[in-house]
């Protein structure tokens, strides 16, 4: 009988980001912003006045890196550092007028992207593929929480246990 481990996913899933992203960066140099610049600037639009470090954990990322993004956001007009009132050692995040002129633009690009992606697949097809994601995503975040995990055989296969 066929088992779900039996069928590898994890390379196409790969492939599918990598290319996903290739050609999100080609239709968005027009805006000079990295995907990690749009994925903070996106960020702060629906979530403005976030520190640093909650913006490095909405986006997952470390906050040294976040810290690099945020100061080519600035240097570039895109992102405002404000004080925060109740800390003198942090600073908020806001989007400028200039991120706020683009959001709809990049939306815009990765609705098309999407749309060119699913070419052929019908909505509840897609649905039901991103469950599955959704649940192969959540059993993979319940490893961190759990005590152990499982181990790996001599041939790189998890055993059963």
């Amino acid at each position: 009988m066929a088992k779900t481990e039996d069928l590898p996913f994890g390379y196409l899933l790969n492939d599918v980001t990598l290319l996903f992203r290739k050609h999100f960066d080609r239709r968005a140099v027009k805006f000079g912003l990295t995907r990690a610049q749009w994925r903070a600037t996106k960020m702060l639009h629906h979530r403005e006045g976030l520190r640093q470090t909650e913006l490095a954990e909405n986006l997952e990322m470390e906050p040294i890196a976040v810290g690099r993004v945020i100061d080519r956001l600035q240097a570039a007009g895109f992102v405002e550092r404000r004080p925060d009132p109740r800390d003198r050692r942090a600073w908020r995040l806001y989007p400028t007028e200039q991120a706020r002129a683009v959001i709809g633009d990049m939306e815009e690009i990765g609705r098309g992207l999407r749309k060119d992606a699913t070419q052929g697949i019908d909505y509840d097809e897609l649905a039901q593929a991103l469950a599955v994601l959704e649940r192969i995503k959540d059993n993979l975040q319940a490893l961190d929480q759990g005590p152990d995990e499982p181990s790996i055989g001599t041939e790189g296969q998890a055993d059963d246990k």
